[in-house]
């Protein structure tokens, strides 16, 4: 992971609401022979007695499947918005361009659950991304017949979650001139991640920039 000081967010509940806004993760681990393997899932975020899981199914009998019962230990990557960001917005424009993020790595142990706790989690699942009480796609309102034929093809898991690493990428440092311009142009490019960092970026500002003058980064 990218990792210098100031494109790191500290603030730990600051984080774990970015990883609750993008919860469709990719799913990394490693099969035999030192395969990388990774999937796609959405996953739901549990905190409880200081401990933070991740819940969430998998397809049986697929690569990924195979290897995180021969290695448990996954990588768990929350992706939010990221837009290009040219050098020419820049006070200097004599520099390289760049491209502004936001990720957030957990890394854990993943855990395969029994059929009883595949339905809780299936049911939390739906309850969460419907939405509404009255879905008749909830889990409660699936016939018996569609989850017997459903079910036996998945298997959820509970990753426990062991540390988490981030990288909030919004031009931090950069002159206060410079700063701005960016938001600016994030703004008039009009595609909604550009849109997003250029609002992350702002309420960032006041933190990064004291009355005194920019903070100084290399």
């Amino acid at each position: 992971m990218y990792s210098l000081a100031y494109f790191k967010e500290n603030d730990l509940a600051r984080v774990k609401e970015f990883m609750r806004a993008y919860p469709f993760v990719i799913l990394a681990g490693n099969a035999g022979a030192g395969i990388p393997v990774a999937t796609h899932v959405p996953v739901l975020i549990n905190e409880a007695a200081g401990e933070l899981k991740l819940l969430g199914h998998i397809m049986k009998k697929t690569d990924h499947h195979h290897a995180f019962l021969q290695n448990p230990q996954v990588l768990a990557i929350f992706n939010g918005p990221h837009a290009y960001v040219s050098a020419s917005w820049y006070s200097n424009p004599r520099q390289a361009s760049t491209w502004n993020y936001m990720t957030v790595h957990a890394r854990g142990r993943l855990r395969f659950l029994g059929e009883g706790e595949l339905a809780q989690v299936l049911e939390q699942l739906t309850e969460k991304f419907e939405g509404r009480e009255s879905s008749p796609s909830l889990y409660p309102s699936l016939s018996a017949e569609y989850l017997q034929r459903l079910t036996p093809a998945i298997i959820a898991f509970e990753i426990a979650v062991d540390s988490i690493e981030n990288v909030f990428k919004l031009s931090q440092n950069r002159d206060v001139q410079s700063f701005e311009n960016i938001i600016e142009h994030l703004r008039e490019r009009g595609s909604d991640d550009a849109k997003k960092l250029a609002a992350e970026m702002e309420v960032r500002k006041s933190e990064l920039f004291s009355a005194t003058g920019p903070m100084q980064r290399p």
